[in-house]
């Protein structure tokens, strides 16, 4: 009972925001009261604790997630501090996985922000509870200086906008579910959809409710409307749970009558102000012009003083800053400490109640599908079910399953590690278990305990993300790994506390796992227990650059600090080219900079050479000017094709090529985890959280994919059309789940006069996908049963080398060997009988020659498919960011020129209301980002802030063939040498000169010009 009681009272919740909207700030102050004495107060909000990094400190933003152990009215609160700018977007997921509230800061003056949106979607899907701050109240008075009323109403249609947000993904869940009870069979409705319909009529955040606090983190002061109903309850005559209500929204106080009432019960002309901004707003402005007008009433300040008996020093009273004067009085007035920990207390749920809810989405429950299983599965599967229960109910019994999760590895020096264990033993350090004792690196790993008790020296099975435990233990065994824990450690920012043992619930820092988990893992004291379901990124590593040590002979050095720095951050990532290069994604140029850096002083301690970015391209043909309809009818006549022969004459290759819709090239290029799934074969259940079956899902998903790009007149033949080829897909490309389709032949159409044999397939994919049945292709089959039957095994034996092909040229287009982007392949490859038997001695001689036959045909498939393309106006495809700027006024000039210079598209430009800021949406090239923002800081003087998020592909709308032929033309662009490179070519010859791969360029552009460059007399 005891356990159960400490249990209801530990709290974990994270700190999530945009960047620069006083996360840190805010933690420094919950530090300084309720961290231990670990801070001062006079340092809180200047000192930055959770930022312990150097790199951090320098640039003042945060760029990991940091734990700290907090204690209030007896309650501990776990705090983790996260990070808000785009590019460490990962260690936000890390945190809330590990929280079960969130903590939204918003930013009075600059309001909701890209990243707003992205940790109010990450607590959404993590099934955080979150509770909201509105921080920088101040610089509404002081900077802006905005009236009470004014200020009442931005703060109104923040929270306005915060809950529309919410609400969106509320209702998106909702639509969605619907749809599968609907789809679902009549009278069904599991426990899951019955807990979906819920009651949707009340805002997520409402300041009445107490979930939402008004703040200013950098001096230290905030409050709840809860605060000044208690405050005036005695004094207005009502009780505080009434004014609570009438704190917020359109409510009236009338002093004669000294009733509250709506906007209908006030008279007409009457001047009286909503009860928020005439007990609340009000006396704060009068206390801040008090204080910092030089002919303020200091009589509000003493009478303030005197009202609430607040202990201030004299000395603090007398200082000649105003501002110090200002801090000193709100923050004992006001604390901010109080008036969030409070919230958090009473809003936020215990590790009991929020596992309940959560476990939906950490241990989502499987079914075995199949009822042949054996008796043995049955007891693994109740076991694994046992675990789950255990995991819902965060059962802290010592005998109960010991379940946790790893959310991320995070590397500490060696001497920050205490030197004494819990009983002060002297403890040895230095039993590195990475594999290298001779790192100054120790890792550890960042971790909640959901079920039972952690003990130091435990045993411990560590599961990666596919385990199975159903699965026989061979096809398994790289899943599973059995550990040792060397020590547990409570973190208190950059320090660690060693502890003997942890209870469910609680966070905790694990060493002893370096060498067996490299990103996350779920710890389990038993086998039979299913791993915690994969966290879900905002944004995947897009930047990349090439790493090689300036001395050949530091390479060792560098492999081995690579390896650390894939283990250190939970984002990067580490590859070898096809070229051999190592290659280094990460999620933006701010994060390359701080992976450099640690490789450089902190894993490798060596000197680097880093390539430019690496940016990558897709290659299309042109979008041509028929509608759709007219496309279909023409990719299927007989006219419009590339035709190649093998070397010995034998197999001739035709290919039809067609640009698939956008919408369902973005479609298959999203879903290729699912589709590598179902094309695999592999059972898809455990992948889906909700009711609606996956495949079904994707399926309807391509026909209204399809559907986006129906010409009016011929919408049913249009459909019928596509449909069939959709009956016909052999595979999709490159590595069997791009974005471009391999579709078998029309047989209807095929020439039976010939005696050649068509190399043909079944439709895997569709079968697959469930667009046709494997009956259904019996004419593929038997349309040869009259030809000579060692042909048409010769033909069933050359499928691989047309698939093969197709998968080649998808890879590496014709422009500059980079993958294909939204085309469908028809390939008709057929073989021709030997004439006579002299003739098949003569080609078997001669085979040495063309070589190996499957590998001619292989070659043959893939030069049609480049030749197509070729042939069709190909086009480059480049990635768009997204780009959200926030720029005042006097600087949207220069804004502007540097987004010109960046081939920037501008979708959107708008003023904020009550502010001298500007705020552009426009979408930005991502071969054209780098040094994006450092030039526009350059060019506005520092006014101007940028973010960049990856959007979209797009192709480049220029011909890179383009050669004047008109006169029109010509006098446009000029003649001859005179016509300058258009963008496509540039990029183009770029990636070539990259590559290695031949370039068309002239060395001397204008041999008859000469010029002078000195003249010397």
């Amino acid at each position: 009972m005891d356990d159960s009681h400490d249990r209801r009272n530990i709290r974990n919740m994270c700190i999530l925001a945009h960047v620069d909207h006083g996360k840190t700030t805010l933690a420094d102050h919950l530090i300084a009261s309720s961290g231990g004495g670990v801070l001062h107060p006079k340092q809180a909000g200047r000192l930055r604790f959770m930022d312990y990094l150097d790199e951090e400190q320098r640039r003042a933003i945060t760029m990991k997630s940091s734990s700290i152990g907090l204690q209030y009215k007896g309650h501990a609160i776990n705090l983790i501090d996260s990070p808000g700018h785009m590019d460490f977007c990962s260690e936000v997921s890390t945190a809330s996985r590990l929280s079960d509230g969130g903590l939204v800061l918003v930013d009075a003056v600059e309001g909701v922000h890209i990243q707003t949106h992205a940790v109010l979607r990450q607590a959404w899907i993590e099934k955080l509870t979150p509770c909201l701050v509105l921080n920088k109240i101040d610089r509404l008075i002081v900077e802006l200086k905005l009236s009470p009323m004014e200020a009442y109403n931005r703060l109104q249609r923040i929270v306005h906008e915060v809950n529309s947000i919410v609400s969106t993904y509320k209702s998106e869940k909702y639509l969605s579910d619907v749809d599968s009870i609907l789809a679902g069979p009549a009278g069904e409705v599991s426990d899951e959809n019955q807990e979906l319909i819920e009651d949707d009529e009340e805002d997520t955040f409402q300041p009445q409710k107490g979930n939402v606090v008004f703040a200013c983190a950098l001096d230290g002061w905030g409050f709840s409307i809860c605060e000044f109903a208690d405050f005036y309850a005695s004094k207005l005559g009502a009780s505080s749970s009434i004014l609570q209500k009438a704190f917020w929204g359109p409510r009236y106080f009338i002093p004669k009558t000294k009733m509250i009432v709506g906007k209908k019960g006030l008279s007409a002309g009457s001047k009286a102000r909503p009860m928020f901004v005439q007990f609340v707003l009000e006396p704060l402005w009068q206390v801040y012009e008090a204080v910092l007008d030089t002919d303020g009433d200091k009589q509000i300040l003493e009478k303030l003083i005197k009202s609430f008996n607040l202990s201030i020093p004299p000395r603090e009273l007398q200082h000649k800053d105003p501002k110090y004067v200002l801090q000193s009085v709100m923050s004992r007035w006001l604390p901010l400490s109080d008036a969030i920990l409070s919230m958090v207390i009473k809003h936020m749920p215990d590790p009991i109640t929020a596992q309940s809810f959560r476990v939906s989405r950490l241990l989502p429950k499987r079914e075995i599908l199949d009822h042949s299983v054996s008796v043995s599965d049955a007891d693994v599967a109740a076991e694994a079910e046992l675990v789950r229960k255990s995991v819902e109910a965060c059962d802290s019994r010592p005998e109960s399953p010991c379940v946790a999760f790893v959310s991320k590895m995070f590397a500490v020096p060696m001497k920050m590690l205490p030197q004494r264990d819990v009983n002060g033993d002297l403890l040895n350090n230095h039993t590195e278990e990475s594999g290298s004792g001779d790192s100054d690196e120790c890792f550890l790993a960042f971790a909640r305990v959901f079920s039972g008790v952690l003990h130091a020296g435990q045993k411990v099975f560590v599961l990666s993300a596919l385990y199975d435990p159903l699965k026989p233990s061979e096809s398994i065994q790289k899943h599973i790994q059995e550990a040792e824990l060397h020590s547990l450690y409570l973190m208190m920012g950059q320090g660690l506390n060693p502890v003997a043992s942890v209870t469910a619930g609680n966070i905790v820092a694990i060493r002893g796992l370096g060498q067996h988990i490299l990103k996350s893992a779920t710890l389990s004291s038993t086998k039979n227990s299913w791993p915690f379901s994969s966290m879900t990124f905002q944004v995947s590593p897009t930047l990349k650059v090439a790493i090689e040590p300036s001395d050949p002979a530091d390479m060792a050095a560098l492999m081995k600090g690579l390896r650390l720095l894939n283990r250190a951050d939970p984002f990067v990532e580490v590859s070898v080219s096809a070229r051999g290069e190592h290659v280094l994604a990460a999620a933006g140029e701010v994060h390359l900079e701080r992976c450099i850096k640690d490789l450089k002083e902190r894993f490798a301690k060596v000197n680097l050479e880093i390539s430019p970015p690496l940016v990558s391209f897709r290659e299309t043909i042109e979008d041509s000017s028929l509608n759709p309809f007219e496309k279909l009818k023409s990719s299927s006549g007989n006219s419009n094709f590339i035709e190649k022969t093998t070397p010995n004459g034998r197999c001739t290759v035709r290919v039809h090529i067609l640009k698939l819709p956008d919408a369902l090239t973005k479609l298959l290029d999203e879903s290729s985890d699912l589709l590598e799934a179902i094309i695999a074969g592999k059972s898809i259940q455990r992948f889906q959280n909700d009711e609606n079956h996956p495949l079904e899902s994707l399926k309807k998903r391509i026909l209204e994919a399809l559907e986006t790009e129906v010409p009016d007149g011929n919408s049913e033949k249009y459909k019928l059309l596509w449909e069939n080829l959709l009956k016909r897909i052999w595979a999709l490309g490159p590595r069997q789940v791009g974005p471009n389709m391999l579709l078998l032949p029309d047989f209807s159409t095929k020439d039976t006069s010939s005696n050649s044999v068509l190399i043909t397939s079944s439709p895997y994919v569709s079968e697959r996908l469930g667009f046709t049945d494997s009956c259904n292709n019996l004419e593929t089959e038997n349309q040869n049963q009259n030809q000579n039957q060692s042909l048409i095994e010769e033909a069933k034996s050359l499928r691989s080398s047309v698939l093969s092909g197709f998968q080649v040229a998808t890879s590496a287009g014709p422009l500059c060997d980079e993958p294909m982007w939204g085309l469908a392949f028809i390939i008709q490859a057929t073989i021709q009988p030997f004439e006579s038997e002299t003739e098949e001695i003569h080609q078997q001689s001669q085979s040495d020659q063309y070589g190996v036959f499957s590998g001619q045909v292989m070659t043959a498939v893939k030069e049609a498919c480049k030749s197509a393309i070729l042939q069709k106006n190909p086009r480059i495809v480049e990635g768009m960011y997204f780009c959200e700027l926030n720029t005042p006024t006097e600087f949207l000039g220069p804004m502007y020129a540097v987004l010109a210079r960046r081939r920037a598209r501008i979708l959107k430009e708008e003023m904020n209301e009550g502010s001298p800021l500007f705020t552009v949406h426009a979408y930005v090239p991502v071969a054209e980002s780098f040094g994006f923002a450092d030039e526009l800081r350059r060019w506005t003087a520092g006014a101007s802030s940028a973010l960049l998020v990856l959007s979209h592909w797009e192709a480049v709308n220029e011909d890179p063939f383009f050669v004047p032929k008109t006169e029109e033309e010509k006098e446009e662009f000029g003649d001859g040498s005179s016509v300058l490179q258009n963008t496509a070519r540039k990029l183009i010859d770029g990636v070539r000169r990259r590559k290695g791969l031949p370039v068309e360029e002239k060395v001397v552009q204008f041999a008859t010009k000469q010029r002078t460059l000195a003249r010397k007399v």
